[in-house]
């Protein structure tokens, strides 16, 4: 029942695109502009109703648009949707026109110009509107790919192989340079607050004379009086070492998966329906308590963003973090539960929004894949296959020093309120109109 219920979510937002449509119909002025500003009202509040859930959103399709990614360091993914929308809104008249007949001849010509000029300007916007090229300077990073089953990720087991499959990995990426070796989400079936765990890991960042993060569960302890069942609170983290210094970061995961990380309304739920929410998990995890880049010492320090996961999808947060400095993203995820399915592409493409709307590099870590380099413009530089073990490594360039960054990544969503403000007015015109 769960992909049908999260169905349900988008094509909520479709129906509501539809209805409001159909209403707005003859009673705005420039309707195009109407229907753009209001698909891209939709899109944004998929991004925080109920939690949000923003997979998939109209602007991704142009993931591969190079002229028109430029966009995207200044209003975000919601620029794409509102050119998307814009030029098929355009384009309408044209196809209900029904050919080139004489009588529907004129009318089909000047939509099919009107579109025409409008992915013109939208397209050199783009182009002109891009983050320059110039970077700073290169760290060479690898990005590992344990490939493990989620059938049996969790099995005490597979515990060790899973932790000596990820160290043989790391040894291989330190053998071709890295400097920086990232692992993905969950990558070790455990927690590094562990003692053995923890010098385990800070012993292979000796060993390879590498950077190191991984993801691993975190833990703390519970506070006095707390809700929780047991004495600590669970985390998905992601944990930093360097050869000198051990440990020397930890960041927890913000932005939790409703009912695959925690149960929303938990109490309830468990009265209604008790085996259903037992089952879906029987102790939630615990969110971080702040979004942030962290701090990876050396000469110069490294400053990086390290979103996990679902974390990825949500523009305003990752845009945060590079905001808060970071010279690159580390997108870390575990992908297996998709299966052979378009997911971890699509998933592969929201990543790569992440790099243009910010201007910096993305190093994507995944454990059954994709894992992938992807350049400050939102291009995919170097994948894997999916289901397959391996690792990448590039030399990656960080962000120019003294730069600052993108509009988007300072302002924020602006343009979507924009379009909140826009669809609004329209809205008011077309009540008016109808009293009228």
């Amino acid at each position: 029942l769960a992909p049908l219920a999260m169905a349900c979510y988008p094509a909520a937002a479709s129906a509501l695109f539809c209805a409001g449509a159909a209403w707005l119909k003859g009673r705005v002025p420039a309707p195009a502009f109407a229907l753009a500003a209001l698909w891209v009202t939709l899109d944004h509040a998929r991004s925080f109703v109920l939690s949000g859930f923003p997979w998939a959103t109209l602007g991704y399709a142009q993931h591969e648009n190079a002229a028109l990614l430029g966009l995207t360091a200044w209003t975000g993914v919601y620029g794409l949707s509102f050119a998307t929308v814009l030029v098929a809104a355009l384009l309408l008249p044209a196809a209900r026109g029904g050919g080139p007949r004489p009588a529907s001849f004129p009318g089909w010509r000047a939509a099919l110009l009107r579109a025409g000029a409008a992915l013109l300007v939208l397209h050199l916007l783009g182009v002109l509107l891009a983050p320059p090229r110039g970077a700073g300077p290169s760290l060479r990073v690898a990005v590992l790919q344990g490939n493990i089953e989620q059938g049996v990720k969790w099995s005490p087991d597979w515990a060790e192989r899973t932790i000596s499959i990820y160290q043989a990995l790391a040894r291989r990426a330190a053998a071709q340079g890295a400097e920086l070796i990232v692992f993905p989400e969950t990558a070790v079936p455990g927690s590094l607050d562990a003692p053995e765990l923890l010098a385990r890991f800070a012993a292979l960042s000796r060993e390879t004379g590498a950077k190191l993060v991984v993801g691993a569960v975190g833990l703390s302890i519970a506070p006095p009086g707390s809700a929780a069942e047991q004495p600590y609170l669970y985390h998905d983290s992601s944990f930093s070492f360097t050869p000198e210094d051990g440990l020397v970061e930890r960041y927890d995961k913000t932005h939790l998966v409703p009912f695959g990380e925690y149960l929303p309304l938990r109490a309830v739920l468990e009265r209604v329906i008790e085996p259903l929410a037992r089952g879906i998990s029987n102790l939630d995890l615990t969110p971080g308590a702040t979004v942030r880049a962290i701090t990876l010492p050396g000469e110069p320090p490294l400053r990086v963003a390290t979103p996990i996961c679902y974390e990825l999808l949500f523009p305003d947060l990752v845009r945060r973090m590079s905001k808060d400095g970071a010279e690159l993203l580390l997108g870390i995820t575990n992908d297996a539960w998709y299966g052979a399915t378009g997911a971890p592409y699509q998933f592969l493409a929201m990543t790569a929004l992440r790099s243009a709307e910010n201007g910096i590099w993305t190093a994507r870590a995944a454990n059954t894949g994709v894992s992938a380099f992807i350049d400050e413009r939102g291009r995919v530089r170097a994948q894997t296959k999916i289901f397959e073990r391996g690792l990448l490594v590039a030399d990656v360039p960080l962000r120019r020093p003294g730069s600052t960054p993108t509009f988007y990544a300072r302002r924020g969503d602006w343009f979507a309120f924009a379009c909140w403000l826009a669809t609004a007015g329209f809205a008011a015109l077309a009540l008016r109109t109808r009293r009228t």
